[in-house]
């Protein structure tokens, strides 16, 4: 479990390559950061399971733009491109979500869903990001939520006085 926190470090760089940002705290497999220059502050995780050899290229998130006004916004970048016109849905504990998608992103399609997302995250053990890739294969992008909840509350505290 140590390892984690190296295994985020790609992770944010990926979420934003050019922007600095301060670490809120490794939460299991979950990681806490703010941007304070946007400002923002977001949870975030890698998929638990990868294909071998390659690396890290989707993630789930949950973040917050204080000067946006907005809080609590799920969004997921896919392990792979989707197929055009792929649904893309997501599985929390026993609950099931349609989740807006571009090409490569997916998000909750309003903010009463980011919070039943949430809400759901908070009870539930894993999560999984279904979909068809553009090569025509099914594919599910799984995370675990062991400290994701306390992720996203360091997220939420972190933006909690930037404006």
């Amino acid at each position: 479990m140590r390892r984690l926190p190296a295994l985020l470090i790609p992770l944010v760089a990926l979420a934003s390559p050019v922007m600095a940002r301060d670490s809120l705290g490794i939460f299991e497999s979950w990681g806490a950061f703010r941007d304070p220059v946007t400002p923002r502050c977001y949870a975030i995780a890698m998929p638990t399971q990868r294909r071998t050899g390659e690396a890290p290229t989707g993630f789930a998130a949950v973040g917050t733009w204080p000067r946006q006004h907005v809080r609590g916004q799920v969004h997921f970048r896919l392990s792979r491109p989707r197929a055009a016109n792929a649904r893309v849905s997501l599985s929390v504990g026993d609950r099931r979500f349609a989740l807006v998608a571009g090409q490569a992103d997916a998000w909750a399609a309003n903010p009463q869903d980011d919070a039943a997302i949430i809400a759901a995250m908070r009870s539930a053990s894993s999560m999984s990001v279904q979909s068809t890739s553009a090569k025509g294969s099914a594919f599910a992008d799984s995370y675990a939520l062991r400290g994701a909840a306390t992720a996203i509350d360091a997220a939420a505290l972190g933006c909690a006085r930037l404006r």
